[in-house]
């Protein structure tokens, strides 16, 4: 894997991820395939959305369908017909949400399934094996989430766990070979909670073990928008400008801008097409709640200038039908948009950053996001 830095805007930037599978500008978001498949959009209508990475899940993968059938299926590439760049996480971020059915110790997780209740236990080592059996071209190490609010010397505690654990996982990855002919990267995890000196041993003693990429974990788990922006900033000033920097779990339109503002490159979250199943479309106008009686008769697009299939071929009127009909093909739309335009914010973000105009197209932009769509017909 290669990052190259193109261009500075302040401490905003933008640059490309070279992988075997091709590659990707940044700043991207990365639509969330938590088990191989983006909810309700197809691998065809994703590439047509501009995605150039999807992210996957390891723990969800491992559970089902399992590393054999993925090997041999000849990986996840495969079986699943895409054939860009794939970034898999942990699992940790599942682990910490089934904290009731989970024990963390020195030698990893144990944790119950939420399928069926089986046992399984993580390490370090195992899941940085599962990840090669899945092939993906971004893998990350094991990390302990700490909850928020935590109290400072769980979140220290947590923190150093995270670091010996990714000590393991490099030691590991660089003892195993990839299985299907392609490059592997291995990303660290920065903790440490909101505690800001935490954050910056955690930051530190990642990079001195030389990683080939640093994600920004433990954020958006309900800490106050300012701190988690402040958080970041922290991180960014230390992290290695020579490598990618990916906010984990991050978010709204406006959460994504104010990221890119601190130095972060690369983006995942669920919104664009959960909030898209639950009728909600994003637009550069605000969000728009489609189910809304207003938008009975509105034979207009959800956004003109939108380039999506959805916007191109048809009205907010018969979106409005579609999902008041209860009809699978208004999640396909809905999802399809929202990708769209999180493609396009990353687009014109890293449009703005290289005619060195990023701080004030920004604050436009986020004024922009927080309207309210007018009825147009």
């Amino acid at each position: 894997m290669k990052f190259t830095l193109k261009h500075t805007d302040g401490t905003a930037r933008t640059g490309a991820v070279t992988t075997d599978h091709g590659s990707f500008q940044t700043p991207a978001f990365m639509p969330v395939g938590t088990q191989g498949t983006v909810k309700a959009v197809s691998p065809a209508s994703l590439e047509a959305t501009g995605a150039e990475i999807m992210l996957s899940n390891t723990y969800h993968l491992y559970l089902r369908p399992g590393s054999r059938i993925l090997e041999n299926a000849g990986g996840l590439h495969k079986f699943i017909s895409w054939p860009h760049p794939i970034l898999t996480d942990s699992g940790g971020y599942q682990v910490f949400s089934l904290s009731d059915l989970r024990k963390i110790d020195e030698s990893g997780v144990t944790f119950r399934s939420h399928l069926d209740g089986s046992s399984h236990a993580f390490t370090p080592e195992s899941v940085v094996d599962i990840q090669r059996s899945i092939g993906s071209d971004i893998t990350m190490v094991l990390d302990e989430c700490a909850p928020f609010p935590c109290e400072r010397e769980y979140a220290a505690t947590s923190n150093d766990l995270t670091i010996r654990w990714a000590r393991r996982a490099q030691v590991r990855f660089a003892s195993t070979e990839p299985r299907y002919g392609h490059h592997q990267a291995l990303f660290a995890i920065v903790q440490g909670s909101t505690y800001h000196d935490i954050r910056r041993e955690s930051a530190t003693a990642l990079t001195d073990l030389n990683f080939e990429g640093y994600a920004i974990g433990g954020l958006a788990v309900g800490e106050p928008a300012p701190e988690m922006y402040d958080i970041v900033a922290l991180c960014c000033e230390i992290l290695p400008e020579e490598k990618p920097r990916y906010l984990m779990g991050v978010g709204t339109p406006e959460n994504l801008l104010e990221a890119i503002d601190r130095g972060v490159d690369m983006f995942d979250c669920v919104m664009p097409t959960r909030n898209g199943r639950n009728a909600m479309f994003f637009t550069k106008h605000g969000s728009l709640a489609i189910t809304n009686a207003r938008f009975k008769e509105d034979f207009t697009p959800v956004d003109e200038s939108c380039g999506c299939y959805a916007c191109t071929h048809f009205s907010r009127a018969y979106l409005r039908h579609l999902f008041q009909a209860r009809e699978i093909l208004g999640l396909e739309l809905a999802s399809v948009h929202n990708i769209f335009f999180y493609q396009w914010l990353m687009q014109s973000a890293r449009e703005a950053i290289g005619r060195d105009m990023y701080a004030s197209w920004k604050c436009e932009m986020i004024a922009s996001l927080r309207q309210q769509v007018p009825v147009l017909s």
